[in-house]
């Protein structure tokens, strides 16, 4: 088929459909609005009420702010189970991210205003926004690629340069902004963004004609609906078992930690049970195995996070307050440390996602689940810099930036290993009908890895940072390690579904979903 025959959604860029840069733009947009927001949020915080030249903050402790940026960050990714289905049932992801496009701008909008009812409201239309767009266009990133097209993983690395390009953008300009016009301009500067964001999407539609689409429930005779899963629940002794045992855990919660971690407890009850019911449900051996392995993998991604998002709270009060950040005489905005990991990640996202292409095409291990636990190792070590920044911080009152760097490259190398691996092994794996409630099921595990991020980030107030430091450098890699030592049986149970990949040619690549088997 000659390029000038081509539809829009069939044009490639660069051997990549176009449609996947419409998409890279608009999330570029949208992760700058999110990480600019996420680097200030913890600081703007702690910083007093008065006395600042940022203009003034909340006042709040350091635990405070920390149990607060934990819950945000796990919100805005524990919404993405909701935005899913959303999406699978009811408007489809194409419409998903647009309308999550658009609270978005409003919620960055109400950050504008200095009130703390705006504050929260901010906030709460954030959460809501990235739940309804977050799972949304990773998935349609997926449906530009035919089952089996080797440049799946490569796209997704891209698409991931997207996201990291934000952040870059984001981290190295906020902090300036905030340092010249104060915290609420940055979080204007994140709504201007976003707008930027709504408005590519808009303009790029021809090109994601064939992805995305809403496809009502009478088109598939055997699509089954969530509310029909929870009834057969009734009916399903062992799993109504384990539902009540964890519906009495989550009461026991409620009563003993508050309510916000019994709703928490009782969110989580109901999406587990909902999991149980899928798992029960699929008609194949193969389809069950892949599910299987798919939510042992979200274990990974919790531990992950867990310690990688230490980056927007603990390490961040670390930088602000235990590092000389004297350069030349000018001293670095903390936010702009950041940059570090979004950075590393643009110069190396492409190099590491070949390497692999290439070990797999030579037949030598390079499985989704070998990358993904190879990645939590490596993230590991890079906390043993920050072992060596807390030991040279208690013997000389403070710590050189060089370990703040060589922690975030570790990180990042370790990050593309897990992250862009994980969102396309999901396509690979997750039977079409259910594609965007898994990717919500992974963001809502990225999001639990941020709420277990802050309560570890709280506990350095009691042990300190050094313990926290190491205790995450043995933990990560204990787990890394174990995940290893089982890959053979793992990877037998996802029934060869990334041995067939190869390279596809054009025809072979067009417009198509993903595939169910």
């Amino acid at each position: 088929m000659s390029a000038s025959a081509l539809k829009p959604h069939q044009k490639e860029l660069f051997g990549q459909p176009i449609g996947l840069y419409i998409l890279f733009l608009t999330e570029m947009w949208e992760r700058f609005s999110y990480y600019g927001m996420r680097a200030l949020l913890v600081l703007y915080m702690t910083t007093q009420t008065m006395g600042d030249d940022r203009g003034p903050g909340l006042g709040w402790s350091n635990q405070e702010a920390l149990a607060l940026y934990g819950w945000y960050t796990m919100l805005v990714y524990v919404m993405s189970i909701p935005g899913g289905m959303i999406a699978d049932k009811i408007i489809g992801q194409k419409r998903a991210v647009l309308y999550g496009a658009i609270i978005l701008c409003l919620g960055h909008g109400v950050l504008v205003l200095t009130d703390i009812w705006a504050f929260y409201t901010g906030l709460g239309l954030v959460i809501l926004g990235v739940g309804l767009l977050k799972p949304n266009i990773s998935t349609m990133v997926g449906g530009l690629y035919k089952q089996g097209d080797i440049r799946r993983d490569k796209g997704f690395s891209i698409f991931y340069i997207g996201i990291n390009l934000g952040s870059l953008l984001a981290t190295l300009t906020v902090g300036l902004v905030v340092a010249e016009w104060g915290w609420h301009a940055g979080f204007g500067l994140a709504g201007v963004v976003m707008v930027i964001g709504l408005l590519n999407y808009i303009a790029g539609q021809k090109y994601l004609t064939e992805v995305g689409n809403f496809i009502p429930s009478t088109n598939d005779e055997n699509e089954v609906s969530y509310g029909d899963l929870y009834s057969k629940l009734f009916s399903s002794p062992k799993q109504l078992m384990f539902a009540g045992i964890l519906l009495v855990a989550s009461l026991i919660g409620w009563y003993t930690m508050g309510w916000s971690y019994g709703l928490l407890f009782l969110f989580l009850t109901a999406i587990a049970s909902l999991l149980m019911m899928i798992y029960k449900e699929l008609d194949t051996q193969i389809f069950k195995d892949r599910f299987l392995v798919l939510l042992l993998s979200f274990i990974m991604v919790i531990i992950f996070w867990g310690a990688f998002e230490q980056a927007g709270g603990l390490m961040n009060l670390y930088t602000e307050t235990n590092t000389n950040r004297m350069l030349f005489g000018w001293e670095i905005p903390t936010v702009m440390f950041q940059s570090l990991n979004a950075g590393f990640i643009i110069i190396f996202a492409t190099g590491v996602a070949s390497v692999w292409a290439k070990r797999k095409l030579k037949g030598k291990e390079a499985s989704s689940l070998f990358k993904m636990a190879l990645g939590i190792i490596i993230m590991g070590f890079g906390f043993l810099f920050m072992v060596f920044a807390a030991m040279e911080f208690d013997k000389s009152g403070t710590s050189s930036m060089i370990w703040l760097v060589l922690a975030y490259l570790f990180h990042t190398i370790g990050e593309l290993c897990i992250s862009p691996v994980a969102l396309s092994f999901i396509t690979k794996l997750a039977p079409v009908k259910y594609a965007s409630l898994m990717m919500g099921v992974y963001f809502a595990a990225t999001g639990l890895g941020n709420k277990v991020a802050g309560i570890v980030g709280e506990s350095a107030s009691e042990f300190g940072e050094l313990t926290i430091f190491s205790g995450i450098v043995i933990f990560t890699v204990i787990i890394g390690l174990l995940f290893i030592m089982i890959l053979k049986p793992l990877k037998r149970l996802t029934h060869g579904a990334e041995e067939s990949e190869r390279i596809l040619k054009n025809e072979e690549a067009e417009g198509f979903e993903l595939a169910d088997n």
